[in-house]
Formats: structure tokens, C-alpha cells, sequence
């Protein structure tokens, strides 16, 4: 690429996290800028590149806007010689893709009940609605976890287990007192065999 590409980085966001490790673990840091964006905020340049708003999103040297985080990578895992991260067409392909759709439906249901927290009046309980709303997400988070815990992934080799690890980073800063590793040993093993790896801990997200 005769330019860096762009991507629209917010730190806390599990998906630019995702992002972030892929580029680590392609070595292609020296090849992107990072643009510091809150879509909170509305940035009129990151809804000119996606109108839907959100976080990642990556403009390539020619100008064309990819997201979200799983498009992103993929085209990530086309640049430089690293060992891809996809695996070839095929069973060990799919795996990998439907691990990378758990962790990131992790994420999702967890982004979710942080903006429902949010939305609360400070001090103030949750209305019934919001309750039975954030407690669909943590039975989603529940289930979640344990479907990881049972087949947890190997390494940090493959997108699948790349997003594993970042959406467990991103239950460490939202959930805290869901105290996953106590009910999940094995996962918390894995990850604790991974978490030292540049691509994470050079990406973990900022306390609060």
C-alpha cells in the first residue's frame, strides 16, 4: 500500500480490540493509522465512511470503507506473509467462523446490557423492563461462556479464538462481578496460557 490504511479505533470496544490483535498478529501495525473516534458523539467522518456509525470501521489506501469487525479482519488476513487466520475452505474453516459468531454474540449481549446500565438514572434501580432485559443478555452471557468452556479454543492462532479471548477481556471490564473464571476453569486456563501474547496485551482495554 503506497498509504496506511485508516481505522476508526475506539479502546474499550471489544470488536476494534479484535481488529487491533489481527493486526498485531499479521504484523501490519506499521500499516495502519489510528483514527481516535467516540460514535457516541456522532463523528460526521466516521458516518461519512459507515452510515450505520459504529466501531470498527477501516478505510483502505484506495478509499473504500470495510466493516464490521469480521469483514475487517478477513481482508486484515490478505495483507502481509503472516499465517493467515482464517482457515481454508472446509471444516476447520467453519469451526473457526462459528467460534468467532459465539464470542462475538458474547460481546453483543454484553455491549447491551452496558448500554441498558447506562441508560438508568444515576442511583436508581431498573425498571422491569430493563431488568428483564439485561437479564435475557446475562442468560445469554451465561450460556455463552459455557458453550466456550466445554470445547475451549487452542492457542491464538485463528480468528475463533482471537475473538474468544477479547470478548472474556470484555466481560473482565464490563461484568466484573460475573466472576467467569471461577465458573469456568478451563476457559480461564486458556486464556491465561494466551493473555500474555503482544496482540492482547497490547490491546487490553482501559479500566473504566
Amino acid at each position: 500500500m503506497a498509504q496506511p490504511v485508516q481505522l476508526f479505533h475506539a479502546p474499550t470496544s471489544p470488536y476494534v480490540r479484535k481488529v487491533m490483535a489481527c493486526i498485531l498478529l499479521r504484523g501490519l501495525q506499521g500499516r495502519v493509522e489510528l483514527i481516535p473516534t467516540r460514535p457516541a458523539e456522532n463523528p460526521g467522518a466516521l458516518q461519512a465512511a459507515n452510515p450505520l456509525g459504529k466501531v470498527p470501521c477501516l478505510v483502505t489506501a484506495e478509499g473504500t470503507a470495510i466493516f464490521d469487525s469480521p469483514v475487517i479482519c478477513e481482508y486484515l488476513d490478505g495483507l502481509g506473509n503472516a499465517q493467515p487466520l482464517f482457515p481454508s475452505p472446509g471444516p476447520a474453516r467453519i469451526a473457526s467462523l462459528t467460534l468467532q459468531a459465539l464470542a462475538d454474540g458474547l460481546c453483543d449481549a454484553a455491549v447491551a446490557r452496558h448500554q441498558s446500565r447506562a441508560q438508568q438514572e444515576d442511583g436508581a434501580a431498573p425498571t422491569p423492563r430493563q431488568s428483564a432485559f439485561q437479564e435475557r443478555q446475562m442468560a445469554a452471557i451465561r450460556r455463552g461462556l459455557a458453550a466456550l468452556d466445554a470445547q475451549p479454543p487452542q492457542g491464538l492462532a485463528e480468528i475463533g479464538a482471537v475473538a474468544a479471548a477479547c470478548a472474556l477481556g470484555y466481560l473482565d471490564l464490563r461484568i466484573p462481578e460475573l466472576g467467569w473464571r471461577a465458573i469456568h476453569p478451563r476457559l480461564a486456563t486458556w486464556l491465561a496460557s494466551v493473555e500474555a501474547s503482544p496482540a492482547l496485551a497490547r490491546t487490553a482495554p482501559p479500566a473504566g
